[in-house]
């Protein structure tokens, strides 16, 4: 009958692929307008690609995409900055806290 005779074959498609200029720019800016960023290595998941969660002193945080662990450390020696795997260090209080803060108060951020 033919009916599936037009159908495409699926490539295997990977989730975690490099970051793009605009992912590293926004990082990049982040590290240089904070104090004390720590960058912390969220694993791929079944969802989300491999990501870097840039967290500073007062706990103000941003997530991007990024080339996989290997390119989160290199990001992070390349821009002089602590880098924690999130799995084995989890997340520190203060973005617990800074997240509580914009809770509370949004008209302040």
């Amino acid at each position: 009958m033919g009916l599936f005779r037009r159908r495409k074959k699926t490539r295997a498609v990977s989730l975690d692929r490099a970051a793009d200029r605009a992912d590293l720019e926004h990082l990049e800016g982040f590290v240089r307008s904070r104090r004390g960023v720590e960058a912390y290595i969220e694993p791929r998941t079944t969802v989300t690609e491999t990501t870097v969660m840039l967290i500073a002193d007062d706990g103000e945080w941003t997530r991007r995409r990024i080339d996989g662990p290997d390119g989160a450390r290199r990001f992070a020696y390349r821009m002089g900055i602590p880098v924690y795997d999130v799995r084995l260090m989890g997340y520190p209080q203060r973005m617990r806290d800074y997240n509580e803060r914009r809770k509370r108060r949004p008209e302040l951020f």
